[in-house]
């Protein structure tokens, strides 16, 4: 569904990805690893289109989509929950979600899955006309989430949901994240993390220095003593 092809790409004239090739099925929940500064983050910006590849391809659904423009990524049905959640504090917990849907012109459909952010965070709705600048630091993630499915994306990318967050608010993130993988969203999700993230995932790479250094099955790299060594503590 969602393809990098020996993707080079960078800032100035720094490479940050160096030939990175990964896929993530439709249908699948794959997770992207990495240490910090290893790249996961240019991963992300450049399929949503903030980053032109400088050789390469980025493939969805089979087109080519290195350097189309972020808004009609986002029609198209790739969706993104930011690092550091960039939600807008100064709008009501409403107003955000109202911004996710802002590609959209479908008031029913819009309408459904607003019910349906608020059954998989019913704290949301108890918020609904509070500043979201004022929420929690775990409420804050999950309106990242919920805005971002106001957009009904087909694939989800998420980059490092747990940031931040204490272990009990992570174990609640990663449920949600296997509902909305229940329920029929491929999702590509950037931890830090390991080790939640290889329980959810079914299937991962290893990003480091702007290289893909593993992939396999997380019950592969659990027992991959490098891997365990680098992000497992052990």
């Amino acid at each position: 569904m969602l393809e990098l092809v020996d993707v080079t790409v960078g800032y100035g004239k720094t490479p940050v990805l160096r030939g990175v090739s990964l896929r993530v099925p439709e249908g699948g929940i794959v997770a992207l690893l990495g240490a910090n500064g290893a790249g996961k983050t240019t991963v992300m910006r450049t399929v949503m289109g903030l980053l032109k590849p400088w050789s390469g391809a980025v493939r969805y659904r089979g087109r080519d989509i290195g350097g189309w423009r972020t808004a009609r990524i986002v029609r198209q049905g790739v969706g993104l929950v930011p690092e550091g959640r960039q939600i807008f504090g100064h709008l009501s917990v409403e107003e955000n979600l109202r911004m996710g849907a802002y590609t959209r012109r479908d008031g029913g459909g819009v309408a459904e899955d607003r019910e349906r952010v608020f059954r998989l965070f019913p704290v949301l709705k108890e918020r609904l006309r509070q500043r979201a600048g004022t929420l929690s630091g775990g409420e804050q993630q999950m309106l990242a989430i919920g805005r971002a499915l106001m957009a009904r994306p087909r694939v989800l990318l998420l980059d490092e949901p747990s940031l931040g967050l204490a272990p009990l608010l992570v174990r609640e993130i990663f449920g949600v994240l296997r509902r909305i993988h229940a329920e029929g969203t491929t999702v590509l999700v950037v931890e830090q993390n390991a080790h939640m993230a290889l329980q959810v995932a079914d299937y991962a790479y290893v990003l480091e220095t702007g290289r893909i250094v593993r992939e396999g099955e997380p019950s592969e790299l659990l027992e991959d003593p490098e891997v365990r060594r680098a992000y497992l503590g052990g």
